[in-house]
């Protein structure tokens, strides 16, 4: 298990009384343990909580005055994933598929698989069917799209992506989640929390795709390694797991989700070479 530290703060200048609905807090699930966390508001405020018994986000509600706002969120969180050997791991067919994965199979508003279904039958439907035609979707992607910062907004979707050919980690993981759906591959939308030194600290977006009878993990921009990726919200694209949604006038003025690995094994070594 390897061990990692996040210390996560957002400042807002609130103009208006407005609500917020948070999704920072790490989730809770087989593959990660939080061992200790903490949420705090200053000014104090009252919130309220709430988690998706499916996907398993964890959403706070408040309501915030006029002026300075700041959320301080700090956990430490113990991450357990591994991936069995790979060229065993197939895709299954519809018919199989439990009926929680077929959601994401559909086009979604950022993820537009139906505009990108006779690209994604050019690019890889000849290649085998399973864990290395998604690693191939991948590399596909990091090939060609450029990962540069400032290239997109929050309005570009995976075939603006594929126009402009250059994108951030939000935008590889809407392009891969539209290429895999178009295959018939179920796949869904992880914002996460992840320890990289470039580019500057921030949220980081990854995706999965259901194989072999459960959702594994890829990330098309190969910035941090996936076993000390710590997962926060899943949906069907970004619109599903903004960190911060405001009903209101609220200016962010910092963002700074820190994220450090307190401990790793040999054995944690060895895994994060052989899934990066």
């Amino acid at each position: 298990m390897i061990r990692v530290s996040i210390d996560n703060e957002l400042s807002y200048n609130v103009q208006q009384p407005s609500d917020f609905v948070f999704n920072i807090q790490a989730a809770k699930n087989q593959y990660q343990l939080i061992i200790e966390e903490t949420l705090a508001f200053d000014p104090p405020l009252p919130f309220e909580q709430f988690t998706d018994p499916v996907l398993e986000n964890r959403f706070v509600r408040l309501r915030a005055n006029p002026g300075p706002l700041k959320v301080s969120y700090r956990a430490t969180v113990g991450l357990n994933y591994m991936v069995s050997d790979p060229a065993v791991i197939q895709e299954s067919p519809i018919a199989m598929l439990p009926m929680e994965a077929i959601p994401f199979i559909f086009p979604s508003r950022y993820c537009q698989s139906d505009l990108l279904m006779r690209m994604a039958q050019r690019e890889f439907g000849g290649l085998a069917p399973g864990y290395s035609r998604v690693e191939a979707i991948c590399r596909w992607i990091r090939e060609h799209i450029q990962y540069q910062i400032g290239s997109s907004n929050p309005n570009t979707s995976a075939a603006d992506v594929l126009v402009q050919r250059a994108g951030v980690c939000r935008d590889f993981a809407h392009l891969a989640i539209a290429f895999c759906r178009a295959l018939n591959i179920p796949a869904r939308f992880i914002a996460a929390y992840a320890n990289f030194p470039d580019p500057p600290p921030d949220f980081h977006a990854v995706f999965e795709a259901f194989l072999g009878g459960r959702w594994y993990l890829f990330d098309p921009t190969e910035l941090a390694p996936r076993n000390q990726v710590t997962r926060i919200g899943t949906g069907r694209d970004a619109t599903d797991v903004a960190f911060a949604t405001i009903f209101g006038t609220a200016q962010m003025t910092q963002m700074s989700p820190n994220v450090r690995v307190l401990e790793q094994s040999v054995e944690d070594v060895a895994v994060a070479i052989a899934t990066a």
